[in-house]
């Protein structure tokens, strides 16, 4: 993951940020929100209803994307899928994001020991890859949804934290920080009032390209048989559940939950960078 970078964009960000990319997969974060929102009333058939009869059939009338090795509606199962897909990243970037707002603040703004102490924590946090934190909470855990969130909360924690004591840093140097402290306004009250919706523009752009990565995170913890139950809709249960169609010659009930990854975490990427690239331009 690559921290949101706030200078001066060159003329070649400056013309993809004109180009229709960014509508394009703004748009697809809509539509992935709205099927994740809306998915129980719209799903065609009950994701879970298993037909071994109907076992790997391709599209037809009644199953647009075909069933799965346990006949089960693709269609239904992606739409469905969405909604845990996408809930698991928000809890990640959520908690990481509140964490790493109130102890990059505090690191910035007290200095000091506090600032040491804070700093040198979070670098340790950093240095443990996130993945293998949550694989061994989840094998202590088992599984499920809130371990795997807890612990990529916790991995996410010094992206957000470093990016906003960077962020507090600079702007404890503006006069108008000068101006509030001398008026008697206490730390906190200047921190949350003012620097905060200075810097929250920053952090939310990084929150999004986090949002990319945790949703490939987790994906990959479905996928490996370490994330949601065996039962539970959701995109990177269904690429596991799908290599037995792969193996038989019939890829679709796995390549499909593949392609909405890539699709959602590219989207999310690019919408994140657009975002912080607004921000550049407005403060150069």
């Amino acid at each position: 993951m690559t921290a949101v970078l706030t200078r001066r964009p060159g003329l070649a960000r400056l013309r993809t940020a004109r180009s229709p990319l960014h509508p394009l997969c703004l748009g697809l974060v809509g539509l992935v929100t709205a099927a994740a929102l809306l998915a129980p009333w719209i799903v065609p058939h009950d994701p879970n209803a298993v037909d071994l009869g109907n076992a790997l059939a391709g599209p037809s009338a009644a199953h647009p994307l075909g069933v799965d090795a346990a006949g089960r509606d693709t269609l239904s199962r992606l739409l469905l899928g969405a909604r845990t897909s996408l809930l698991g990243p928000l809890g990640v970037v959520f908690f990481s994001t509140l964490a790493g707002l109130a102890i990059g603040m505090a690191a910035a703004w007290r200095g000091g020991w506090l600032d040491s102490v804070l700093s040198r924590s979070t670098e340790l946090v950093f240095a443990f890859p996130g993945m293998l934190l949550a694989i061994l909470v989840v094998s202590v855990h088992g599984e499920g949804l809130l371990a795997p969130v807890i612990a990529l909360s916790l991995a996410y924690l010094p992206y957000v934290s470093r990016l906003t004591r960077s962020l507090v840093l600079a702007e404890r140097a503006r006069p108008y920080v000068s101006a509030y402290r001398v008026q008697g306004h206490s730390a906190p009250q200047i921190c949350l009032r003012h620097v905060l919706p200075n810097i929250a523009p920053v952090v939310l752009a990084q929150s999004a390209i986090n949002f990319g990565y945790a949703l490939m995170d987790l994906a990959g913890l479905s996928f490996l048989g370490l994330g949601v139950p065996a039962l539970t809709p959701d995109w990177g249960r269904m690429v596991f559940d799908g290599q037995t169609a792969v193996q038989h010659g019939y890829p679709l009930s796995a390549v499909l939950p593949c392609v909405f990854i890539v699709l959602t975490v590219v989207a999310f990427n690019v919408v994140g960078e657009r975002w912080a690239d607004r921000v550049a331009r407005r403060d150069r």
